[in-house]
């Protein structure tokens, strides 16, 4: 039976205060879980039997065998699976000269981790390293991020700085971002390198960061024109303008 204890620990992980103080977080899922344990230390992994005996071994600092009833009452999810994890954060320093060799992401104020979990994705499918996220950024540990990235924060490195000061630093790097004034992306040369910034949800590029940006583009709906939607959703932005960056790069 599954301790007290345990299941409070693993519930706290669902507040970010809690998840810094410990250093842990958690993944949920048959999937998520086995793709997340060859890439982060696990404190606690807690898992049906019939979950274990497909595994192999198992490298974790305490194996719990639970049942359905056992998971139910720790999990975060509405439809719990066979397994959970609690896995210990990887600290990451950022190395700010790497980022002119290659296109990296920088996120304005993202606040729904839902979203930040789904562009991690996107990162790791489109070959993009790196995320820089402004401080106010939605949390890379959050349950719902992790859960969205559907691994992903496993291939792509998060870091959290003051955008700012970052493209202050970095002068020479081109830098992207997408607005309703801007150029057609699809009419545009992208480079191969440099940084797309995507802002908040509501409000967009904030306008100190705004300043810093060397190329204003702009995803045409279709047809031409039309109305429609004032904008799309962040993370639906960000694959598409992803991938006509990739386009570019390998098919012009």
């Amino acid at each position: 039976m599954l301790s007290k204890n345990k299941i409070k620990l693993i519930k706290s992980l669902d507040n970010k205060k809690q998840r810094t103080e410990t250093g842990f977080f958690l993944a949920e899922g048959n999937k998520l879980v086995t793709d997340l344990l060859p890439f982060f230390e696990c404190e606690l992994l807690i898992a049906k039997s019939s979950w274990m005996a497909t595994q192999g071994d198992l490298k974790a600092k305490e194996l719990v065998v639970a049942d359905e009833e056992d998971i139910a009452k720790a999990s975060l999810l509405k439809n719990p699976q066979d397994v959970l994890a609690v896995l210990v954060q990887s600290p990451l320093r950022l190395d700010k000269k790497e980022l002119g060799k290659d296109l990296s992401l920088v996120l304005d104020g993202i606040q729904d981790p839902g979203n930040l979990g789904t562009i991690i994705r996107l990162a790791d499918w489109f070959g993009i390293k790196n995320i820089i996220c402004s401080p106010d950024t939605a949390d890379v540990y959050n349950p719902k991020t992790v859960q969205a990235s559907m691994g992903g924060i496993a291939h792509v490195n998060v870091f959290y700085e003051p955008l700012i000061e970052l493209l202050e630093e970095l002068k020479e790097i081109p830098v992207y971002g997408t607005f309703l004034d801007g150029q057609n992306i699809y009419q545009q040369k992208l480079s191969a390198n440099g940084l797309i910034v995507m802002g908040n949800e509501g409000k967009g590029i904030r306008p100190e960061l705004e300043k810093r940006i060397t190329g204003r583009l702009y995803i045409p709906n279709f047809p031409p024109g039309a109305e429609s939607t004032e904008s799309l959703n962040v993370a639906v932005a960000t694959a598409v303008v992803c991938a006509e960056f990739r386009r570019q790069q390998v098919y012009s």
